[in-house]
């Protein structure tokens, strides 16, 4: 396969399909493949680069036992734990992210869905920080309802997060405290509310190439505007804790299909960027074009300020 002409067909309107061969993205070079993803990435996107942030709101306790997770209470990996969050310390960070030029702020907490006592603070907070603040504001709090979706829609919430974490083969050798289908009807209760969604997944888990890419098509059916990229940073106490960390081209190859597959979505780096040289500098000319960036992450991450400069320096606009 000609990576550069299916570049220009990508760019043309042409979209890759469930049921197509796409086995030449898995063996095809991968400097040209990368290149093509560039140019995909530029035409669709510009050299716009878009920055969220994450507060983690509430920590430890999940009840769900996936394996890659340091939060769930089925593993005993010594996280911090606490409940929801006073709107004090969610407003501070929040205008501490906006004040350095990061797009989305994102409230992201632990656990299969959020009870009536959390989903009010959840609300409220979020109400709080569309009156005072001026970013624009995200959700993850797993598997909420209808009305659920539609009240944080009328707090100001415009994009919720709901990670599909892999293909659907795959997904009960991760979790098997919620099945994929549960995430499926998830990310369509919060489109039929009028809410944007975010999902992506965990690559390094053990799944195939296959699976990476049956995810990036499943991702393009859900019409999703947003696909956070997680490369797995195996956590001591998780199932996963002995699996071997994943090479950078690897990520790089991942990125850069996903980019042919989902073009106008935003192509997000997410957890694992150290894995790679320069904090991931070259994902950023591999197709992705957004990331989480900040100090309240759930793993280690990247500063603000070292994450802008970086963008600028390549080029890119904040």
């Amino acid at each position: 396969m000609d990576m550069n002409k299916l570049a220009d067909e990508i760019i043309g309107g042409r979209r890759i399909k469930r049921g197509e061969e796409l086995g030449y993205f898995i063996t095809a070079n991968l400097e040209q493949l990368c290149k093509g993803a560039d140019r995909i990435r530029r035409h669709f996107h510009g050299d716009h680069a878009d920055l969220c942030s994450i507060i983690n709101g509430r920590s430890g306790k999940c009840s769900e036992n996936c394996k890659f997770c340091a939060q769930s209470a089925h593993h005993c990996t010594g996280v911090e734990e606490y409940g929801f969050l006073d709107n004090d310390t969610i407003l501070a960070e929040c205008r501490h992210n906006e004040e350095r030029g990061v797009h989305r702020f994102s409230i992201v907490t632990a656990g299969k869905t959020l009870s009536d006592e959390d989903f009010a603070k959840a609300a409220d907070a979020y109400s709080l920080l569309s009156r005072e603040c001026h970013i624009a504001l995200c959700g993850s709090h797993g598997l909420l309802t209808q009305e659920q979706f539609e009240k944080l829609r009328e707090a100001g919430v415009s994009r919720y997060h709901c990670n599909i974490e892999t293909s659907r083969r795959n997904f009960p050798n991760i979790c098997t405290t919620h099945t994929y289908d549960d995430k499926i009807e998830c990310i369509r209760r919060a489109q039929k509310a009028g809410v944007e969604v975010c999902s992506g997944g965990i690559i390094g888990m053990g799944e195939t190439w296959e699976d990476r890419l049956d995810m990036a098509v499943s991702l393009s059916e859900l019409n999703v505007k947003s696909i956070p990229i997680n490369a797995l940073m195996p956590i001591k106490g998780t199932p996963l804790e002995n699996t071997e960390r994943i090479t950078e081209d690897d990520i790089l190859r991942t990125i850069a299909f996903f980019r042919y597959i989902v073009p106008e979505a935003d192509i997000r780096l997410a957890a694992g960027r150290n894995l790679m040289k320069d904090s991931g500098a070259k994902a950023f000319l591999s197709g992705a074009d957004s990331t989480i960036t900040g100090d309240m992450l759930t793993t280690s991450g990247n500063d603000i300020r070292g994450d802008v400069d970086m963008l600028k320096g390549m080029g890119f606009s904040i």
